[in-house]
């Protein structure tokens, strides 16, 4: 029996991921060379899916299978929760789930394992879709770590922390910034300027440098910068560049990396920002000619729990970071000219990272609120967090501070 191309493409990305410790998207990418754009689609689709579900998953085989997932192996465990993805959460034919994944297990030669793949998908088959019924709403239904669950109750509340999880759980807006020219047809203009919401992204356009994709949530910290022409300015942690390349003036843009300050000197290339200088450092050890800027955007590493609807391995691994934020916002601080403005961005909701890091820093805060109301954070209106539940983006929180 043949195996289709796309399920062997999601087979070897869960295989990468969960055994390898590999991104999911850069074990897509490489999985899914050569399919073509249905079967990439169908494939990115079992992929992602069994990866952002795989706590569900996990409980379900536990369950019906009567083996703990993590006692089994590798290829069989990869194939059950591929085979389970597409038992509970997709329209697959039952028999089709249950015989390819049956024959991923055949083709790792594992035969001796046959038989037990067999009878555990045909459980699954029939008890899934009551299981996956009967569970309670919260953090194992949704399928995230207890303490990401946590977080959201404390940001939103608990009927809120159902709606961001539910929200994260199937993709979001697809949004491009316009770079130059004229908007894509068929986009649609957005409630952030330059923002489009577009069916899909056009590889060419992003090529040529027309349009750039960025999320609402992205582009929004970049604009409450407000950098303007003859204006010095510095983006401390800058690739891979969407940001960058949309700031105003002289720009000094510095990555610690120097594979990813390659990228961002591509991207900004792309987008036709040759004027953009890029430095190779330490966002936290400047050297000392940095100095005196007017404005400095500080998009800082993070937990990424605004991002989880693009990210679907992020919820497995990701960390808070406050003491590298706290020290970067420092390093801005000690940059900017007095009365200068350093803009704070970060891809999550989590509190310590947010509000708790510029609480610390002991700058002056320059409230939002009013200059984008549709925005404002619930409870500290002088910050901006936008909210995938509610706004359809990925979740920024942004403050704007005065260096006095």
């Amino acid at each position: 029996m043949s195996v289709s191309p796309a399920r062997r493409a999601a087979y070897e990305v869960l295989l990468r991921v969960f055994e390898q410790e590999a991104y999911a998207d850069r074990a897509f990418r490489t999985a899914a060379e050569g399919l073509d754009e249905r079967e990439r689609a169908f494939a990115q689709r079992l992929a992602y899916g069994s990866v952002q579900r795989v706590r569900t998953l996990d409980y379900a085989i536990d369950t019906l299978g009567k083996r703990p997932v993590r006692k089994l192996d590798k290829p069989i465990r990869a194939a059950l929760r591929l085979g389970a993805y597409q038992l509970g959460y997709t329209d697959t034919a039952p028999h089709a789930a249950v015989n390819e994944s049956v024959e991923l297990v055949r083709r790792a030669q594992l035969e001796r394992a046959v038989p037990f793949t067999n009878a555990v998908m045909r459980r699954l088959a029939d008890g899934i879709g009551p299981l996956l019924a009967s569970l309670p709403d919260g953090p194992l239904k949704e399928s995230y770590p207890d303490w990401i669950h946590e977080t959201f109750v404390r940001v939103l509340g608990g009927d809120g922390a159902l709606a961001l999880m539910r929200a994260m759980n199937e993709p979001l807006e697809t949004v491009v910034r316009l770079v130059s020219g004229e908007p894509p047809l068929g986009a649609e203009p957005t409630d952030v300027p330059g923002a489009f919401r577009v069916e899909r992204v056009d590889n060419l356009a992003v090529a040529d440098g027309r349009i750039w994709p960025q999320s609402r949530g992205s582009q929004l910290a970049a604009l409450c910068l407000g950098a303007q022409d003859g204006e010095r300015i510095l983006d401390l942690c800058a690739a891979p560049g969407g940001k960058t390349g949309a700031l105003r003036g002289d720009v000094t843009a510095v990555e610690i990396d120097p594979h990813r300050a390659s990228e961002l000197r591509a991207n900004l290339a792309t987008m036709g920002r040759g004027d953009v200088t890029v430095v190779e450092a330490d966002g936290t050890a400047l050297p000392p000619e940095l100095n005196r800027f007017d404005r400095v955007l500080v998009d800082a590493p993070c937990s990424g729990l605004g991002v989880l609807s693009q990210r679907p391995d992020l919820r497995w691994r990701a960390t808070p970071l406050a003491e590298l934020q706290t020290a970067l916002l420092r390093s801005a601080a000690e940059r900017v000219r007095p009365g200068g403005t350093i803009l704070y961005s970060v891809c999550t909701l989590n509190p310590d990272e947010c509000e708790a890091v510029v609480d610390a820093s002991g700058l002056r805060i320059e409230p939002l609120g009013d200059e984008w109301p549709q925005y404002t954070h619930p409870s500290r209106p002088e910050f901006l967090l936008t909210l995938p539940h509610v706004h359809g983006t990925s979740g920024f929180f942004v403050a704007r501070l005065i260096a006095d």
